[in-house]
């Protein structure tokens, strides 16, 4: 498996050197916490050494598609959808992560199961190389967008093969997505404006959307490269 996982990396992904150097951001080495994070109540949803804690969607066990490559949870292969095996209600969420040139992906937040798909139920994080892929050309479904509702501004999110520092915070009903250190999404679960924008999206046709109180963080699989590292999660 090994040599195959360094083949498909050295086919999709040539030029992703880690351009943010290997340290990464917010901790001393990457996949560890400071005593300062520590002491604030953050903890790890990945060791950086294996995928314990996460699982398929719909599912028991872990995709073969998705492996610890370089210290990050990597999709290198066909896989599925993952969360985690814990479900969170208020929290705040730090992760890092990178895509393949024109690569795409998404972070989820209070899933649920039960769905056809995950993205049926639970808001979005999106993921992606907004320079060449199609979703880039929307402000609507570029990097860091609460996709196809809220926008993201553009010139913050990096080019594809760097690493970028995503933040979400959700909290009660509010939430927020942060971007290499910049707010970027601001909105209220269930509020009048919310309700006006799911009506005139295509996640009107699924009822639990957005409805979850508490749920899984989610990782997408969507036939890319993509890479997350130093994935961690503090309850508010």
């Amino acid at each position: 498996m090994r040599a195959a996982i360094a083949v498909i990396l050295a086919a999709v992904l040539p030029a992703c050197a880690d351009a943010q150097g290997s340290k990464g951001t917010g901790v001393n080495e990457p996949n560890t916490l400071t005593a300062e994070e520590k002491a604030a109540g953050w903890r790890l949803l990945f060791d950086g050494k294996t995928t314990n804690g996460w699982r398929a969607y719909n599912g028991t066990g872990m995709p073969d598609g998705w492996q610890v490559v370089d210290g990050a949870l990597t999709r290198v292969a066909p896989a599925a959808d993952i969360i985690t095996t814990e479900k969170f209600r208020d929290f705040e969420l730090s992760l890092e992560w990178k895509v393949q040139a024109g690569g795409n992906s998404g972070i989820f937040y209070r899933a649920v199961e039960g769905l056809d798909y995950i993205f049926q139920g639970a808001p979005e994080y999106q993921v992606l190389d907004d320079e060449r892929h199609a979703d880039g050309k929307s402000e609507l479904t570029s990097a860091g967008s609460n996709y196809a509702l809220h926008r993201a501004p553009r010139g913050v999110v990096r080019p594809a093969g760097q690493w970028n520092e995503a933040r979400i915070v959700v909290k009660g009903n509010h939430v927020e997505h942060w971007l290499n250190g910049r707010k970027i999404v601001d909105y209220e679960l269930g509020s009048d404006a919310w309700k006006q924008l799911v009506a005139r999206s295509k996640f009107a046709n699924w009822k639990q959307y957005g409805l979850a109180a508490e749920g899984h963080i989610g990782l997408q699989e969507h036939g890319d490269f993509v890479a997350f590292r130093n994935i961690k999660i503090r309850p508010v």
